[in-house]
């Protein structure tokens, strides 16, 4: 166990996640899922007895051990029985539920268990579907005699469903935090006050690309050049439109410039595609039978078209070796609560354009490009830069590499520890930072 879980263990040995999203393919919609599926990953690591409570699979079992320390509770089954397409299929009614029953199991069995052994349990609640069962929590805890025993939090990801939070009950139940200080000051603009706890990355993204994929895609890719990647829902606020128009502008001076990209189900989506072909781009719709990251690589870089618009499953080892490879991967947001994936980019060895928002962690053209404007000329002269002066590209992407490394998941937990502990009344805080004898003398030895 490393140095970084004492703060952690100092805090609660128990750590429950309530979400909606989690690791199953019909729960992992977007990057709330991805988040889910790697803190409670690094928690059990760090020796917490972790339960994630979320909307899983209904073909799958109801509970599920997938390591040491880490438990899946797939909720409200019997309802997304009759709602197949994903977990926010028959939402509404999953809320219900969710809020109805989730409290007293968690209570009942994960907080009196604790209790029993002189622990704290961490809860850890996401995003607006979870609100109403954790403030129904906190009541539950109350009647039994055992709020001290849980530390409530209630994270932001972003803005959705703020408008039907109860903001008076939440802030009395939970301690609320947030991922970015531009979401702290959405939070603030309905006079709620935050900590700002950043979102994290598994350390084996420190590990890079795999590296013979990486060499067989930099043969591939050589006349693909210059080469640059965006991957996102198709939304407005990604900015999309502001990618092909740049690279309209790029393809005037490097005929064989490329973008490849894969976005989603989302009828805007036509509108991008639409715009490309106004631009004069040829775009070459990819769907490749194989999800074997060294066939995709393959059909990617043999796909004629300024754009490859793949649209079938992108592995993450082909996707981590295209940030890689390419000139840069294109997180250009509009509106970003923090940016994960141009933190990904960085940890992978990619050169990472972003937005202005939520991404705290970048410097421009220090560890990344930002983009302050949905103006297309600002991107294509930022991405001529980066094809014209190689030094500054190869200093922005070792700088980012330096700054992925600072926010690994147990160095993120190790903040969250730390800011709740500082949070915590002064009675509330001498309780939870008490360390077993056992503990801490493995804490001397280290």
């Amino acid at each position: 166990m490393c140095q970084l879980a004492f703060p952690m263990l100092a805090l609660a040995r128990n750590a429950v996640i309530l979400s909606f999203e989690g690791p199953d393919p019909y729960s992992m919609v977007g990057g709330l899922g991805t988040r889910v599926t790697e803190m409670s990953a690094a928690l059990a690591d760090m020796g917490l007895a972790t339960t994630v409570i979320f909307i899983g699979d209904p073909a799958l079992p109801p509970s599920e051990t997938l390591r040491e320390n880490l438990e899946l509770r797939r909720w409200c089954q019997w309802i997304s029985a009759y709602h197949p397409a994903n977990v926010y299929d028959g939402e509404h009614a999953k809320m219900a539920d969710y809020a109805a029953s989730v409290p007293s199991f968690v209570t009942e069995t994960i907080v009196t268990q604790a209790a029993m052994h002189h622990e704290r349990v961490l809860v850890i609640a996401e995003d607006w579907q979870t609100a109403p069962a954790l403030i129904a929590l906190d009541a539950a805890l109350r009647a039994a005699d055992l709020r001290e025993r849980a530390i409530l939090t209630w994270n932001a990801n972003n803005t959705y469903g703020f408008d039907t939070i109860d903001w008076i009950a939440l802030e009395k139940a939970a301690q609320i935090t947030t991922v970015s200080r531009y979401m702290k000051f959405e939070l603030a603009a309905r006079g709620v006050e935050s900590l700002v706890i950043p979102n994290g990355i598994p350390e084996r993204l420190l590990d890079g690309a795999d590296k013979k994929l990486v060499r067989g895609a930099l043969k591939k890719f050589e006349n693909r050049r210059p080469l640059f990647v965006k991957v996102a829902r198709f939304e407005p606020d990604k900015r999309w439109m502001q990618a092909i128009d740049a690279l309209a502008d790029l393809v005037k001076l490097h005929p064989e410039a490329t973008l490849v990209m894969r976005g989603g189900r989302e009828e805007y989506g036509e509108a991008v595609l639409q715009r490309a072909a106004e631009c004069g781009l040829y775009v070459e719709n990819l769907t490749v039978a194989s999800h074997e990251p060294e066939d995709v690589l393959d059909a990617i870089a043999s796909a004629p078209g300024s754009i490859v618009n793949v649209r079938s499953f992108l592995p993450e080892e082909a996707l981590h070796v295209l940030y890689h490879v390419a000139e840069a991967a294109l997180a250009n947001s509009g509106r970003e609560p923090f940016g994960l994936v141009g933190l990904e980019v960085m940890a992978v060895g990619g050169l990472a354009v972003t937005g202005s928002t939520g991404e705290d962690y970048t410097e421009p053209y220090t560890n990344a490009i930002v983009c302050d404007t949905a103006n297309p000329r600002e991107l294509a002269a930022n991405l001529k830069l980066l094809i014209e002066d190689h030094d500054l590209a190869h200093a922005i992407t070792a700088a980012g590499e330096e700054t992925a490394k600072r926010y690994v998941w147990p160095r993120v937990l190790q903040i969250l520890a730390h800011k709740l502990e500082s949070a915590m009344p002064a009675d509330a805080r001498a309780a939870a930072s008490h360390v077993e004898p056992k503990e801490r003398a493995l804490r001397l030895v280290r």
